[in-house]
Parts: structure tokens; C-alpha cells; sequence
């Protein structure tokens, strides 16, 4: 479904990715994992096309995506659900979710997207004319990833969704995610719970300074003695 390869990548003089390849067959969770600053982040913006590569090509569904901007890429079914969240905090719950179906293709049928979202999540719809900024770092990852959905993506990337929850709140981001890929949906996982990450990946790659350095099943990486190591405290 998704092909990056041997891209490069950089923030003016700094290079951030040198020569990364990796691959996401439809319905897998893949996760990326790797220290901070290993260019996890950035391999995602490049796939969303919010970051143009110097160097390769991101494809998805066999088409490449160098000349898509990243608002078509949405509509292509690409999902980001960022770091932090990014929410609109003056905006409600509800103005926020419907952001998220801003193309024509989910437009239609942004309401029965919507009732999807408060089924999955039923404190959005308990919420939902409440500002975003208001809502605790549980509830606004909810907004976050339902507002990902809203517009029906067959990939779905997640950068650091657990970051900064309480573990019962981390437990119940995880039960979405397996809802999600058992529904069907294809989903690239960036998290620093890398036990917890593992624990539902079809596969890994380790980046280390932006190269893949490692890449195997998520059986055979929770195995290996040097992530077990690095990543795992093990």
C-alpha cells in the first residue's frame, strides 16, 4: 500500500533523513521506532507531504505522491494524527471533527462519519460544544485521532498518540488502535511505548539517525537483545 524509497530529507542545512526505505502492506500495523531525534517524525511529514523530499519517492497505492500536494493526499485516504494534537482550541469538539472532513469525497457523508466517531468515542459526543482547549490530554487525543477518521482514510499514521496520557487513558488509545485494525485499516505507528507498540505491530523498523537500521516482525524485534536493550530496558 505505501512505499518510501531511499529518501532523503532535511530542515535547511541539517539533514534529517539520509537514504530511508520502508514498506506498509495494506491492513498491518507497522511501527517505527527510535530515539528522539531519529527522524521518525519527519518520515511521516513526508508522507503526508508536509515536508517535500530532496531525494526518492513516497508512493501510495502504486502512485507517486512527489507532485500531490498533502491536502490531495488526504483525500487519496492518508490520516495524520500529529505529535501534540494540533487541535483548534477556541473551536469546539464538534468544530473540530468536522475540520477533518474538509474534502469532498468524506464531505459527503461527514455525518455518519461523525456518528461513527461518537460511537467510538462517546465523551466527544458528551463534549461536543465544548472548546478543544478545555478538554483534558485523554479527550483531546480522542478529537485528535476522530478527527483523522473523519476523513475515511485506508491509512491512518499516528505519531506519539500515547505521549503525555495517564496509563488507564494509554490503555484505551491501544483498544482504539486494535478496533481500528481490526476494522480493516492499515495503520503506521510512531510511539515511545515501544513494549506496548510491539505488542500490536505485524512489524517494526528501527531509525537511527535517518536510517533504518533495523527491521523484522514485531516478534522478532521484541527479541532482539539490542532492543531489548536500547528500547526495552531489558
Amino acid at each position: 500500500m505505501l512505499e518510501v524509497r531511499a529518501i532523503d530529507a532535511a530542515y535547511g542545512d541539517v539533514q534529517v533523513l539520509s537514504g530511508l526505505s520502508l514498506q506498509v502492506q495494506e491492513k498491518e500495523i507497522v511501527t517505527l521506532l527510535g530515539s528522539n531525534g531519529a527522524g521518525k517524525t519527519t518520515t511521516l511529514r513526508c508522507i503526508t507531504g508536509l515536508l517535500a523530499p530532496r531525494k526518492g519517492e513516497v508512493t501510495f497505492k502504486n502512485q507517486p505522491l512527489s507532485k500531490v500536494a498533502a491536502s490531495e493526499r488526504a483525500g487519496l485516504g492518508i490520516a495524520l494524527v500529529p505529535e501534540g494534537r494540533e487541535l483548534w482550541p477556541q473551536l469546539t469538539v464538534r468544530e473540530n471533527l468536522e475540520l477533518g472532513a474538509y474534502d469532498k469525497r468524506s464531505r459527503a457523508r461527514a455525518a455518519q462519519n461523525l456518528d461513527r466517531v461518537h460511537a467510538m468515542f462517546p465523551r466527544l459526543l458528551e463534549r461536543r460544544s465544548q472548546v478543544a482547549g478545555s478538554l483534558s490530554g485523554g479527550e483531546q487525543q480522542m478529537c485528535a485521532i476522530g478527527r483523522a477518521l473523519m476523513s475515511e482514510p485506508s491509512l491512518l499514521l499516528l505519531d506519539e498518540p500515547s505521549l503525555g496520557l495517564a496509563p488507564i487513558v494509554v490503555e484505551q488509545v491501544f483498544e482504539v488502535i486494535r478496533s481500528l485494525h481490526a476494522s480493516g485499516m492499515t495503520i503506521l505507528l510512531v510511539e515511545q511505548n515501544l513494549a506496548a507498540a510491539l505488542e500490536i505491530a505485524t512489524r517494526g523498523y528501527v531509525i537511527e539517525t535517518g536510517q533504518v537500521k533495523l527491521s523484522g516482525s514485531a516478534s522478532e524485534l521484541k527479541a532482539d537483545p539490542k532492543i531489548r536493550a536500547a528500547y526495552l530496558g531489558l
